[in-house]
């Protein structure tokens, strides 16, 4: 693999890469919580401002799949790949101004908590937590696999056992920040990260808009004459050209990332660590504001990678585009690369680096802390709290072991079914059973496991028969074709799905559990929507 880059950025890359995470470790080391203290390893006692918790929240969002894949999408797909950079956007939007604060009433440490405030039970915590690892694993997979394809891609070496070295070791790096720091120790590398993806990125869309003296206009029609698409470039249909229904599946693909994106629960744990309704509030509206911004900045780079350098290099570099932000970022310095120009391409690869890091420490920490508190802890009733602490550390090993070996495993398959399974399983299971649990006062017991279990098992049914697994060349297997759903994501049958299950089991649980529910739900609303009371269940 031929990456066009001076050894002097391979190296200083090398040894920024090296720093940031003996850096990372030793953060996570002086900030990691007390043997036995519960609120600290789960919440950070809710010490952070509002302004740092929500630079936290953006960091959990904007994943390294994010950057990478949304960086290619632009870059590959133009029009299109802004619709959809802009939903992630929009999914922080609508958490913000519909669940943030109900959920953070409700919860406590996860997810299970949230949801068995009205419906307690460890069938509901563990199948909360089931379907937080179900969630999860195939993003965290994205994230490890994508970590040797990125550094080899910098430092300019193909060997496959390389690359599996970089899995191993940076997985291991990863799983000690979320065992070690807790929720304030992974908070502040997501700060660390967030700051340095967004200044560096800036940095990077003003080189590029000055390479076209300062017209976006100008960068546009660019990126379309080297599109090799020209003006369809800069209108809807480009990534979806091959789908039977083009419209209808980028509709469907942007309603995924929208009701999906931002109720996975590594984000919605960052609720759970705002004091008041008011901080979490303020938090949001950092958090949207970072990810607007990274969506601008987003765009200028994707589209000044195909400006300068036109889409087939980016293809030809990686057909998914992934590479795309590194690329336009080089090109964006010109032929004649200075040392502050190195430095700074530098910054930028090492941003990347450490949202890899960040992005899988805050997974593992978030499937962690449901494997301990929702279904090893509530097993046993008087658990001391230094012994759940000490689970949700092995819980971290639990969890991140088989991530790491599944990785190595799927390295050199396509990784965007997995991104998309993430994305379904949340729009899917997760968000109907929180809109439902938060808001409808008859849903009960069954209706909650039904949505859990149903639309998670919807999705991983329909989801081998989309074009992103089989019957293209870019596809996970691309030698097979079982593609019998022709489309890009399962929203389309599986979102009304989760939410109609919800409605089907609590219609079979019949009147009477609906009216006890409703009045269980009447005890709690106050707790629920006002804030009235933060602890408990």
């Amino acid at each position: 693999m031929t990456t066009g880059f001076s050894g002097n950025a391979q190296a200083m890359s090398l040894v920024a890469f090296s720093t940031v995470a003996a850096i990372t470790l030793l953060l996570c080391v002086m900030t990691g919580p007390d043997g036995d203290d519960l609120d600290e390893f789960y919440t950070g006692y809710s010490s952070l401002s509002p302004m740092r918790n929500g630079l936290a929240i953006a960091g959990d969002y904007i994943s390294a799949a994010s950057v990478l894949g949304t960086g290619g999408v632009i870059a590959l797909c133009g029009y299109d790949g802004i619709a959809l950079a802009l939903s992630t956007a929009l999914s922080l939007m609508l958490l913000m101004f519909l669940l943030a604060e109900p959920l953070r009433n409700a919860g406590r440490f996860t997810m299970g908590d949230a949801l068995a405030r009205r419906m307690p039970g460890r069938g509901v915590r563990i199948t909360a937590c089931v379907v937080t690892i179900a969630a999860l694993l195939p993003l965290m997979l994205v994230q490890l696999a994508g970590t040797g394809q990125l550094l080899a891609f910098i430092l300019g070496f193909s060997g496959d056992s390389l690359k599996t070295g970089c899995i191993i070791g940076l997985g291991a790096l990863m799983i000690s920040y979320a065992a070690i720091g807790g929720m304030k120790g992974t908070a502040l590398i997501q700060i660390l990260k967030i700051v340095m993806l967004l200044g560096s990125g800036a940095v990077v869309a003003l080189l590029v808009l000055r390479r076209f003296d300062w017209d976006p206009g100008a960068l546009f029609n660019a990126a379309a004459a080297q599109s090799g698409v020209g003006s369809s470039f800069l209108h809807s249909g480009v990534e979806f050209a091959g789908s039977p229904t083009p419209r209808l599946d980028m509709i469907t693909s942007e309603l995924t990332i929208v009701v999906g994106g931002a109720c996975l629960p590594h984000v919605t744990m960052r609720m759970y660590t705002a004091r008041s309704a008011r901080q979490v509030r303020r938090s949001m509206s950092w958090a949207v504001s970072s990810v607007v911004l990274f969506v601008l900045i987003m765009t200028v780079v994707g589209f000044g990678a195909t400006a300068l350098i036109g889409r087939a290099v980016i293809a030809q570099a990686d057909p998914q585009g992934n590479t795309a932000y590194l690329l336009g970022s080089r090109a964006a310095f010109g032929t004649n690369v200075s040392a502050p120009e190195t430095f700074l391409f530098t910054t930028v690869t090492t941003a990347i680096f450490l949202t890899l890091l960040a992005s899988v420490a805050g997974m593992i920490l978030a499937c962690a802390n449901s494997l301990a508190h929702d279904v090893f802890a509530t097993r046993v009733r008087e658990m001391s709290e230094r012994r759940e602490m000490l689970l949700a550390r092995v819980s971290a090993l639990a969890v991140g072991i088989p991530a790491i070996l599944l990785a190595t495993l799927v390295q050199h398959r396509s990784l965007q079914p997995l991104v998309t399974l993430s994305f379904c399983l949340g729009a899917s299971a997760i968000a109907p059973a929180l809109v439902y649990s938060l808001f409808w006062r008859r849903y009960t017991r069954l209706g909650l496991l039904c949505t859990l279990i149903g639309g998670t098992l919807a999705v991983l049914l329909v989801m081998p028969g989309t074009n992103l697994v089989s019957g293209s060349p870019v596809s996970a297997f691309p030698d097979a074709d079982f593609n019998w759903f022709p489309f890009t994501t399962t929203g389309l049958v599986t979102i009304p799905l989760g939410f109609a299950f919800g409605w089907l089991g609590t219609v079979l649980s019949g009147r009477r559990a609906s009216e006890e529910q409703r009045h269980q739900y009447e005890a709690v609303e106050g707790w629920i929507l006002a804030g009235a009371v933060r602890r408990g269940g």
